[in-house]
């Protein structure tokens, strides 16, 4: 296997080559669903379509409205801009967590191995969280389209600063041009890839340098810096799937062919990752950024061979009432100064290392149902030079169970609070210019 010479994995493109050939399985209306029957009927289905369809468009137009409203600030005062498109961010965030918990409840398994250890737990409430940094890169392999979904329900659930409205995203160019929807990202500061790195490159590294940047205002990293006016770098969490697009039968063929094509086997059920996106980013970043976090995510139901894009369809999952009997997710991290970034084979070798024991974690979730858990405990030091001291017990956290759901049952009214904020003050000064032009009038008149 020539792993010193690996090579980054083109895009997949379409085949007209037999589609069964290489996975074999796709789920048919004969087969049962992995999450049981419709439990809803044509009519109930039909009050769910409009009733979903109808808050995510008011909601995603309320969003994007706000956007409008502060985008003056960013001719103002840059520092106050970012703050309130974070705001805005956040909002985002909420509206996808309340869709899921009033629409498509599921169970949801964390695990993680020790490298976390003593950053998962469950709170007093049911509720999950984590104590992870306010800056990292995360990457995780890419199942289906509702992964990035879950991704930021886990910064909604970081604590004690909550993160939903620091995400960033690395997309695909085609998505920035989906009505409402891609300019709010644009917004945002996503990143978008046409996947030819000659015009990436530089976009990238703009996007990136803009990450690097210092700014003080209250959404910044650190906020006793930002209370005092000295610039501090902003929270972050950048988003990568280093597998270019999620698994599906084009993508599992294309891997396929890739690997036959570097002498290298392919992976199971995960498509090998492409290295070059992700090891620009830590070479840009590697100066304010410690640690890559990486998450494993599975889906129960789906078996070897089949793809979940196939299964849990957005009508399956939010209308039907069939989303997925669990979500499973995986944890652990790598320090930044481990990782070799500045040798291009080495670091193809350290990410295809990577992606090779993600497969056997989906593998032993495949054969068992269930990811690893760390249950273990070790010893903390209290000082910050490592030396031995008093030290606190971090535990493994083993299985947490838990589901997506806000903090508060009426967390959502924030979606529309900028906007509704903004009717009645229009409204207001309409009122009074009203009647204070009838007084002019009149006074007018008496002369």
């Amino acid at each position: 296997m020539a792993t010193n010479s690996i090579k980054q994995r083109p895009l997949s493109s379409q085949t007209s080559a037999d589609p069964t050939a290489d996975t074999g399985l796709k789920l048919t209306s004969l087969e049962p669903h992995p999450a049981g029957a419709v439990r809803h009927g044509v009519v109930r289905e039909t009050l769910q379509v409009l009733l979903i369809s109808l808050y995510f468009f008011i909601s995603a137009v309320s969003v994007h409205g706000a956007q409008f409203i502060g985008s003056p600030l960013y001719f103002i005062n840059k520092d106050w801009y970012y703050a309130y498109m974070a705001m805005t961010k956040q909002s985002f965030g909420i509206l996808v967590t309340s869709m899921t918990y009033w629409w498509s409840p599921t169970l949801i398994r964390i695990s993680g191995d020790a490298s976390v250890r003593g950053q998962l737990r469950k709170g007093a409430d049911g509720r999950f969280e984590s104590t992870f940094p306010s800056r990292m890169i995360l990457v995780a392999n890419h199942q289906i389209y509702t992964d990035w979904l879950y991704l930021w329900w886990a910064a909604y659930s970081n604590a004690p600063h909550t993160m939903h409205g620091h995400v960033y995203i690395i997309l695909k160019e085609s998505l920035k041009y989906i009505p409402v929807i891609g300019p709010a990202m644009v917004f945002y500061g996503f990143i978008f890839m046409s996947r030819k790195w000659g015009n990436d490159e530089p976009r990238l590294r703009y996007r990136l340098q803009k990450l690097n940047s210092r700014h003080s205002h209250p959404m910044s990293g650190d906020s006793i810096q930002s209370r005092a006016g000295k610039p501090s770098l902003d929270p972050m969490w950048l988003m990568i799937f280093p597998e270019g697009t999620n698994l599906s039968e084009n993508g599992r063929k294309g891997s396929a062919k890739w690997a036959e094509k570097s002498d290298q086997p392919d992976l199971r059920h995960a498509l090998l990752p492409r290295s070059t996106g992700l090891q620009f980013c830590l070479q840009e970043l590697k100066p304010s950024v410690d640690w890559v976090y990486d998450c494993t995510i599975a889906y129960e139901g789906i078996a070897t061979g089949q793809f979940g894009q196939d299964i849990f369809t957005l009508r399956s999952t939010y209308f039907q009432g069939r989303p997925p009997k669990s979500v499973n997710m995986y944890w652990r991290r790598f320090w930044v100064g481990d990782i070799p970034v500045g040798d291009k084979n080495a670091f193809d070798k350290w990410l295809l290392e990577r992606w090779r024991e993600k497969d056997e974690l989906l593998e032993q979730y495949v054969q068992t149902g269930r990811f690893p858990a760390d249950d273990g405990s070790d010893r903390l030091t209290t000082n910050g030079n490592g030396a031995a001291g008093k030290g606190v017990a971090a535990a493994g956290a083993g299985y947490i169970e838990t589901e997506v759901r806000p903090r508060q049952p009426l967390e959502f009214l924030q979606i529309f609070s900028p906007v509704a904020a903004t009717v009645l003050l229009i409204n207001v000064i309409w009122k009074l210019w009203a009647i204070f032009g009838r007084a002019n009038m009149g006074a007018a008149a008496a002369v």
